[in-house]
């Protein structure tokens, strides 16, 4: 699958909403294609807390739940600013699953990326 694409289907995956008076979802969607060619996406929740999570967690989510682990290319958008990076706390997360999640393309409002280039030092070099 291509970036174009994959784009596409995380813009069509943003659903902003207010659930509660303080908490939100869907302002950040993310859309992930694995090495085996399915596709999986999610959206961010926002509570006080800090008890929520971002919208890679909720793809990265559905797709272990569907028994997989490697990531070949994801993206990330925003309501407000487009294409948007993953935190440390994502890019963390998809090397700690499957570490050749490090060869991941990200995309990126830049260009394209790996989670290597993004995540180089590695805590457990």
């Amino acid at each position: 699958m291509e970036f174009t694409q994959l784009l596409k289907t995380a813009q069509q995956t943003l659903n902003p909403r207010q659930m509660e008076d303080s908490a939100y979802a869907g302002q950040v969607a993310a859309a992930l294609v694995t090495d085996k060619g399915n596709v999986y996406t999610g959206v961010c929740i926002d509570v006080p807390c800090s008890m929520g999570f971002c919208a890679e967690h909720a793809a990265i989510a559905a797709m272990v739940t569907a028994g997989e682990n490697r990531i070949e290319k994801i993206v990330a958008v925003n309501t407000d600013a487009g294409i948007v990076s993953p935190c440390g706390r994502c890019r963390e997360f998809m090397y700690q699953i499957c570490h050749e999640n490090l060869k991941t393309e990200i995309m990126l409002s830049s260009g394209v990326y790996t989670l290597a280039d993004l995540l180089p030092h590695i805590w457990t070099e």
